[in-house]
Formats: structure tokens, C-alpha cells, sequence
């Protein structure tokens, strides 16, 4: 991203943890870049926290529906520990779509491999056994069982934190 993003197009910031980037309900006016930090997704699913994404350093996170067509969020970006975060505003990221080959490139290269992230998740969710996304969640990402709060882990696995626990104590 850094070679992809001219640092003029950027503005750097440093939030701390629990800040809201993206309000469920409101239009993403912008696109985030981790650099140093924890981000997740979520949306309000009748009072219940349901995390869908988390982001980590060198990750770009937005609520891309929202920021590409201007409708309304359907999920929350918060942060989860304190993070430095670069900044790229919707007017920026138009012109460099419509004139910049080598970003116009990245992106789709980005937004493919999203695609295909979500489409695997989706069918671990519905393949797979709740212990047996926790495993799969150990063996490729066990950073997150030292960076991620359980309760925010067990909705990320599609399970409630009794569960988890239930399926840590049986490891």
C-alpha cells in the first residue's frame, strides 16, 4: 500500500482503543489503513455484537459497499487496541481509480483476494463445526488468541463465549 498510495493522498492518525472509524447506519466517506494496531467489523445483529472481519498491520479496512456506492453502513469499524491508522478519503480514491493504472490494479487485486477470504469463511462456517473453526483459527492465525478479547473471538467463530471456553478447557 505504501508504494501503491502517494503519502499526499494519506493523513495519518492515532486513535485509541474502542474508537469508532464507521458508524452502522452512517456512509463510509473513508478507508483505512492499519499500521500499527487491531480493527474489527461488526454489526448489531438484535443486540448481539456479530464480529465478521478483523484487521491487523498492513491491512486496508472499510465498509466497502458503503464507500464505494455511498450507502448507508451496514456494519461498525471500531478499533480494538490502539492504533496508528493512514487515512484515504473517497474523492482521493476516485481520482486514483479513474487515473492511476498501478492503483486501479491494486485494488482489484485487493478486493479479489477479499472475495475470496469471505467466500472460504463462509464455507468454514458452513462446513465446519464450531471446534473445528477454533482449530483451523489456531493452526493459521494464533495471534489472535493473544490480541483478541474472547468475547470478540467467540462472534468472530459464530459461537457464544460459554462456548468457547467449553471448546478451549476440552484442548
Amino acid at each position: 500500500m505504501q508504494n501503491i498510495i502517494s503519502s499526499e493522498f494519506l493523513t495519518m492518525i492515532t486513535v485509541g482503543a474502542k474508537i469508532t472509524l464507521v458508524q452502522e447506519g452512517e456512509i463510509a466517506r473513508q478507508m483505512f489503513f492499519i499500521k500499527k494496531g487491531c480493527v474489527r467489523v461488526w454489526f448489531n445483529n438484535n443486540g448481539v455484537d456479530v464480529t465478521t472481519q478483523l484487521f491487523f498491520e498492513d491491512e486496508a479496512a472499510a465498509s466497502l459497499e458503503s464507500f464505494l456506492y455511498g450507502e448507508p453502513s451496514q456494519f461498525t469499524i471500531e478499533t480494538l487496541e490502539p492504533c496508528e491508522i493512514a487515512v484515504f478519503n473517497k474523492a482521493d480514491f476516485d481520482k486514483l481509480l479513474a487515473e492511476d493504472a498501478v492503483f486501479k490494479d491494486w485494488f482489484y487485486q485487493t478486493a479479489l483476494q477479499k472475495l475470496l477470504s469471505h467466500s472460504k469463511r463462509l464455507l468454514t462456517f458452513i462446513k465446519n463445526k464450531p471446534q473445528d473453526r477454533y482449530r483451523e483459527l489456531l493452526a493459521n492465525q494464533p495471534q489472535l488468541l493473544q490480541r483478541i478479547p474472547q468475547r470478540y473471538l467467540a462472534s468472530y467463530l459464530g459461537i457464544t463465549t460459554v462456548s468457547l471456553s467449553r471448546i478451549r478447557n476440552r484442548r
